[in-house]
């Protein structure tokens, strides 16, 4: 095998001719600003074409059921190993998928539980067995030699009647039975005396102990077969001289209840046999929502804390309630977050004395042809947890099944920390642990992964849909890890985002164990740590757009630092720097959010100053997303007026909210997948230009309005492509070919159209122009359009993106220019708009040091104008320039969601000495000069 991936001539989007050579067997990462040609390389071109050529050499058969992919623009590429790609998105949207079943740890699981499982009667508590012919055998053996016994079979005679059955079993050569415990022969037995309590076993045999003997105990286990056919599964040993008698089942039953025995089928949820009946394996129905129900669970049921119960007809309910409690000593003054759950499960079920919420809503259920039952009924109802599996998706008696003393569905609902430590000291007995032994080491082993990756905190019931694109990211990383392949190549995109830099050097420790593994990792990375510990660094630009693509620096990080033509080096030597603002704004509007307490959250009082950068930090998994996106967010916009979210847990929303006329939140979504979706057509500056070419003389004197102008309808653009620029031919088995349109040569319109010029420019010539050289075209006019065209693209130059042509595809844009066209399109409105509040999602997702300089410029802009924003952010250089921060942790998942910090950034770092977040951030604010 070659020493090195060979690329050369790669031209794919910005790249420009690059040729270089990438070292096997170690980590590389490719760095550079946001836009500069990273994605193109890595993705676009290697994974692109280890990816093709996989495919390619596969049958035309299985060709078919793939999926095509086009041929990177390349001169060749030498030495590439299969490619495995690891990218920054949610790859599942199935709401059965969990971290469970995407690890395979689930899998496991379910053979554990299958083949070593326990099976414990619910109502004594003892072990449930299935009795076989040996365990009979044994238990005769355990009678010293000689002893008699009689082998029997019960008869269930009613079926047929007493005499019927002696008739059948005489028939089938059989000659004595036992009534209740006395001997007959069948022609003996007096049918009048038998009563409907009379107890009638069939004398199957009778035998004597002689352990030694092998003919004999034959001879007892064929008659031990006998008896459990004959007796439906039941069999006993009678010795009359010891006036014993031992029973055996190999029904598997116990207390009277007959059991499922374990199988693979029995735990799985994605299968009817195994999914909870009232779900159907989701773990969530359309019920009635307790959070719609009882809003404010600090008040008592007295208080009127169950909404419904409220009002002049419903009122009748909660006095029958009040009446009732007193005989269940119901505490009907305590306030409902204060109930045990026994009592919460009296208020919401009721029981044999007492009328619960849901026997309310059962009565309006069965008057539903009255309209007021019907609305009342539809406003309470919502996504709810599954009352009979508590939200596991496994039918009730799996959970009878254990294993170390645990159910499947506690395994499922604990955190992965948790059942790493449980899997590493769990006691079994040496037959379950010699069965159990390879299965425990895979799931032991995909656990501590994931631990590794910093996902320990989420718990394998959690719903895969529900991850952000980092989690999503880390646990695909993981399951690779699990399968240990070697000789391939990973890709990896920014595999530390939503990663606290506390958890990034066990990141960095899982990426040296793939590469040690025997692999090769390419990762598209901007963070520093993660350099430092790469073996090479591609260091792609200089800049962005059409002014990268070309390769800067190759080397290690030592040599990058060293080196003067890089912007990269400039930050990490800290010839430039990202300066602190000189004051922090001082506020004195605020938003108060009380007992939040959704999710991990524990019940915190939060304070959210206005006008002001608030960062909302802490390490992954400690709730920041859980109280910023499920609980703030919603319960603002329902202040606002806005309904349709389900917001989280939480008392109450207080403070300056008549301030905020508006809220918008911006997330990693991409701002659209068409060819035909742009950044000028998403900022609306489309719009104008357009009416610009309308209002010319010939535009008018032909009849022509804006809309001709447009590419996504008939009119001025190219039938033949309709307005794609390139036509697409279908090559069965083979990626499709875009072929530039031979009617139009690739620019959208009719001849017709682009003989309207505007300044000798036609409207394709004003597509091709890079948003920077546009701004300077449109900056010459003095028409009041053009002065709006100005004002809509200049934001996009302000945020870093004036290299971006200004018909550039939607669908070629990165996580983080995607974002930052959204942040230009906001900062366009915010002279227009009232005070808004702007929620940023981790914005910088994808971005450079030089890009997070510029975002940060942005908000403070936005800052300046009126507005108020609140980012989600583990960048430290994002949160050293803000004016407030909100911290939480101590650490993820269960044990986290307490509020460790609000305040100043100086007031953070001065008096939190062991608080993680306030140790980086002291890092980045020492020696950094203030502007």
């Amino acid at each position: 095998m070659e020493q090195f991936i060979h690329i050369k001539g790669a031209k794919t989007h910005n790249l420009k001719d690059l040729e270089v050579k990438i070292p096997h067997g170690k980590m590389t990462v490719i760095t550079g600003l946001s836009g500069s040609g990273k994605s193109s390389l890595a993705f676009d071109t290697l994974y692109a074409e280890g990816q093709r050529r996989y495919i390619e050499s596969l049958s035309s058969y299985a060709r078919q059921f793939l999926g095509k992919l086009d041929k990177p623009e390349v001169d060749f590429i030498k030495g590439i190993s299969p490619a495995i790609a690891i990218q920054q998105k949610v790859t599942s949207t199935n709401p059965r998928s969990t971290v469970g079943t995407v690890t395979e740890i689930y899998d496991f699981l379910k053979v554990l539980f299958a083949r070593v499982g326990r099976t414990i009667s619910p109502i004594s508590g003892n072990e449930v067995k299935k009795h076989q012919v040996g365990d009979v055998i044994d238990a005769l053996n355990n009678f010293p030699d000689g002893t008699r016994s009689v082998i029997l079979a019960p008869l269930n005679w009613k079926k047929y009647g007493i005499e019927k059955q002696l008739q059948l079993i005489k028939e089938q050569g059989y000659s004595r039975v036992s009534l209740d415990s006395d001997t007959y022969l069948i022609d003996e037995v007096n049918v009048k005396e038998v009563s409907d309590n009379s107890k009638l076993e069939l004398i199957i045999d009778r035998v004597t102990v002689r352990k030694e003997d092998a003919d004999n105990e034959a001879r007892i286990s064929d008659s031990v077969q006998l008896a459990f056919a004959e007796g439906n599964g039941v069999c006993s040993l009678s010795f009359p001289k010891e006036a014993k008698t031992l029973e055996f089942s190999n029904r598997f039953e116990l207390d009277g209840m007959e059991f499922v025995e374990p199988s693979l089928h029995f735990f799985t949820f994605n299968n009817p046999f195994g999914a909870c009946k009232t779900c159907e394996g989701f773990g969530s129905i359309l019920g009635i929502d307790e959070n719609l129900v009882i809003p404010n669970r600090k008040l008592s049921v007295y208080e009127e804390a169950v909404t419904p119960w409220k009002g002049e007809k419903s009122s009748y309910f909660l006095e029958r309630f009040i009446k009732e409690s007193s005989k269940v000593n119901f505490p009907i003054h305590r306030p409902i977050d204060e109930l045990t759950e026994e009592q919460f499960d009296i208020l919401w079920n009721g029981s044999k004395n007492i009328h619960g919420v849901m026997d309310f809503f059962h009565e309006l259920e069965q008057k539903t042809y009255k309209i007021y039952n019907r609305v009342l009924l539809a406003r309470y109802r919502g996504k709810t947890k599954c009352p009979d599996c508590k939200g596991t998706r496994l039918r009730k008696d799996a959970n009878y099944v254990k294993v170390g003393g645990k159910s499947i569905s506690e395994l499922v609902l604990q955190s992965v920390e948790e059942n790493l430590a449980f899997f590493q000291n769990i006691e079994l007995n040496e037959f379950d642990k010699a069965v159990a032994q390879r299965i425990l080491t895979e799931i032991t082993n995909r656990l501590n992964w994931l631990n590794e990756v910093g996902l320990g905190y989420l718990s394998l019931n959690r719903q895969a849909n529900s991850l952000s694109g980092g989690e999503s990211q880390r646990i695909n990383l993981a399951t690779s890890l699990g399968s240990a392949l070697v000789g391939s190549m990973y890709i990896l995109d920014e595999p530390s985002i939503g990663l606290h830099p506390k958890d990034t050097q066990r990141l960095i420790k899982v990426l040296h164990e793939l590469r040690d593994l025997g692999n090769t990792v390419i990762v598209v990375e901007h963070e520093e740590a993660i350099m430092r510990a790469a073996d090479e660094i591609l260091d792609i630009g200089p800049m962005a757009g059409v002014h990268g693509g070309t390769l800067v620096f190759q080397g290690n990080h030592d040599a990058l630092k060293k080196t003067k033509n890089s912007i990269t080096a400039d930050y990490l030597t800290e010839r430039k720097i990202i300066s602190v603002p000189k004051k922090r704004k001082v506020f004195r509007d605020k938003l108060t959010l009380k007992g939040a307490s959704e999710h991990n959250l524990k019940n915190i009082d939060v304070t959210f100053p206005l006008n002001a950068l608030v960062c909302v930090t802490g390490v992954s998994g400690s709730g920041k997303s859980t109280l910023i996106t499920d609980v703030f967010y919603p319960a603002l916009r329902k202040k606002l007026g806005i309904f349709g979210d389900k917001s989280g847990k939480y008392d109450e929303l207080t403070g300056d909210i008549s301030q905020i006329k508006e809220i918008e939140y911006i997330d990693q979504n991409p701002i659209g997948r068409s060819s035909r979706s742009n950044p000028v057509t998403y900022v609306k500056a489309f719009d104008d230009i357009r009416e610009l070419f309308a209002r010319q003389k010939i535009s008018k004197a032909r009849g022509l309005k804006a809309g001709y102008f447009s590419f996504n309808v008939p009119g001025g653009r190219c039938e033949m492509c309709e307005g794609e620029g390139v036509t697409t031919v279908s090559m069965q088995f083979m990626a499709d070919i875009h072929l530039t349109c031979e009617a139009c040569n690739g620019r959208r319109y009719k001849e017709e159209a682009l003989e309207i010029n505007y300044r000798n420019k036609s409207i394709a010539d004003i597509l091709e122009m890079s948003i920077e050289n546009a701004l300077l075209f449109f900056s010459e006019g003095t028409d009041r359009i053009e002065q709006k065209i100005v004002e809509k693209i200049q934001p996009l130059v302000d945020v870093g993106l004036g290299y971006l042509t200004m018909g550039q595809p939607s669908s070629t844009l990165s996580g983080g220019e995607a974002q930052r066209i959204k942040l230009a399109s906001f900062l366009i409105k915010s002279k227009q708009t009232n005070h808004t509040l702007f929620i940023f999602d981790e914005p910088t997702t994808g971005l450079h040091f030089y890009d997070i300089d510029k975002l940060l410029v942005a908000f403070q802009r936005l800052v300046e104008a009126g507005h108020s924003l609140i980012v989600i952010e583990h960048d430290m250089d994002v949160v050293k320039c803000s004016d407030y921060i909100i911290d939480l942790g101590p650490v993820g998942g269960d044990k986290g969601g307490q509020l460790m910090f609000q305040g100043t950034p100086e007031d953070f770092i001065a008096g939190n000495s062991e608080n993680p977040t306030a140790q980086f951030l002291r890092e980045k604010l020492s020696g950094v000069k203030s502007i």
